[in-house]
Order: C-alpha cells, then sequence, then structure tokens
C-alpha cells in the first residue's frame, strides 16, 4: 500500500546506502546516523566554500603612467608614414659676382657649392679659384665671389713675391718709372703690408683677411670686446664663423 514514507523507512533506506565500514562502525543507531549526516553537510558546505574563494578573480591592469621623454627628430604621420622633422637652417650673405647677391637660408650641413646655387650661380668670367666649393658653411658667414685672396707676407713684414705679380702689370711698371698714381690700379684690393692686430685692427682692417666679410670681421670685434682682447692668435677659434680650414689661412697674417 502506497503512501507516505514513515520515518523508519527512510532510515532503512539511508542505512542501505552507506558503506559497509559506516554501518559496522554506526550500527543502527538514529543519533550516529544524524551526527554523521551534520558531518556530511558540513564538509559540503567547506568544499564549495573552498571552491567559491578559489575561482579566478579579474584582475584590472593599473593605470599606465607617461613619462615625458624628448620629443624625436622624426615624427610619423597617421598613415604611418614616417617624416622627417624641419630641418635647422643657416643664414649665409653671399656677394659679389654671382646672380642673386644677398642673404640666404640654407639647410644645416651646406656647402659653399649649394650657396652658390641658391644665389642663382656665378656670374660669366668669375673666378672661383679662391672659393673652397666643399667647404660646410657655418651661421652668419659671408661668401665673396671673384676677390682676390691676400697673400701671407714674406720676410720683414713685406708682401710675398706672388702678391706683387697678382697686383697686374701698372704696379710693376709704378714700381720700375718712378711714382706710381695714387690708389693704385682700378678693382685691385690692397694685401696688408704686415700682420693684421687683433686687438687694435677696425672692421675695414679685418675686412682685407681672406675669407673674412663684415659680419665675421663683427664677430672678431665682438669677442675682443667680451673677453678683454686677445692674448693669442689660437683663441681666434673660438670666434663663432671660424673653423679649422679658415683658421689655418688666418694664422700667417694676423698677431694678437
Amino acid at each position: 500500500m502506497c503512501g507516505t514514507p514513515t520515518p523508519s523507512r527512510w532510515r532503512i533506506a539511508l542505512q542501505e546506502r552507506l558503506p559497509l565500514w559506516v554501518q559496522l562502525r554506526c550500527g543502527t543507531d538514529p543519533k550516529a546516523l544524524g551526527a554523521l549526516a551534520v558531518v556530511l553537510l558540513i564538509a559540503v558546505v567547506f568544499a564549495v566554500h573552498h571552491f567559491w574563494t578559489a575561482r579566478p578573480q579579474p584582475v584590472r591592469a593599473p593605470a599606465a603612467q607617461h613619462a615625458s621623454v624628448p620629443a624625436p627628430s622624426s615624427a610619423v604621420s597617421a598613415a604611418g608614414v614616417p617624416t622627417a622633422a624641419p630641418a635647422r637652417r643657416i643664414v649665409v650673405d653671399i656677394a659679389g659676382k654671382v646672380r642673386r647677391p644677398g642673404i640666404h637660408r640654407l639647410p644645416q650641413g651646406a656647402r659653399v657649392a649649394d650657396a652658390l646655387r641658391a644665389a642663382g650661380g656665378v656670374l660669366s668670367g668669375a673666378s672661383t679659384r679662391t672659393l673652397n666649393r666643399a667647404r660646410l658653411l657655418v651661421d652668419g658667414e659671408q661668401i665673396i665671389v671673384g676677390a682676390r685672396a691676400a697673400a701671407p707676407p714674406g720676410p720683414g713684414g713685406q708682401p710675398a713675391a706672388g702678391a706683387a705679380g697678382s697686383a697686374g702689370a701698372p704696379a710693376a711698371s709704378g714700381a720700375s718709372g718712378g711714382s706710381s698714381p695714387p690708389g693704385g690700379s682700378a678693382g685691385a684690393v690692397a694685401a696688408p703690408a704686415g700682420p693684421v692686430s687683433l686687438n687694435s685692427a677696425t672692421p675695414e682692417q679685418l675686412d682685407t683677411l681672406p675669407g673674412v666679410g663684415p659680419v665675421l670681421a663683427q664677430h672678431i670685434i665682438d669677442f675682443r670686446t667680451q673677453h678683454g682682447g686677445f692674448t693669442s692668435v689660437d683663441q681666434l677659434q673660438e670666434v663663432n664663423g671660424i673653423g679649422d680650414r679658415r683658421f689655418a689661412d688666418l694664422r700667417p697674417l694676423v698677431q694678437p
């Protein structure tokens, strides 16, 4: 006859499903079965709690702190193509026998040949033998095309024989035929009779030196004023616009 199972039937059914060693140890005592059920329930709760606390937890990455870094020399465009940063430019003064004399701006690292091209090229018949067209340019320098280079002084402070020969036939005829006309031949640039004093020379006197224009002459005078004069010719290398090659050309022509 089917009906609601009595507690005794529940105990019998539970006892039949227990392992043999549990049946032998606990017997059929209801209190032992209840205690065993409580222990099993606690074990289940502990296992559930253990697995719940040991589940993987989502970890949030810390916010990245961007340190300030110097700007790179080249930028990357929106399309991912690197674009070169704007190059630094220098300013030079090109005078003499060129098509477009004046102030020109060139990229840093340009040479004398680049400056001549920026000035439209050399005029027909002008000589560039006194120019080193492979020399690197410096900011603020002046390039004179067609000017005659001053010859270094000979022994005793007199101009070398080559300088007298380059002055042309009128100078030679004046020396052999008596007094020469005042001012010499037209267009000739007189070379300094002796070394130019860096501490007392005027801008016009410094301008007669090879490769020295008004801008560089003013740099030499500014250096002299700021440092209280020149104590050695080697200090000329510290002037802005005078490199090793130009210093080698000027060294025999100047003195402190």
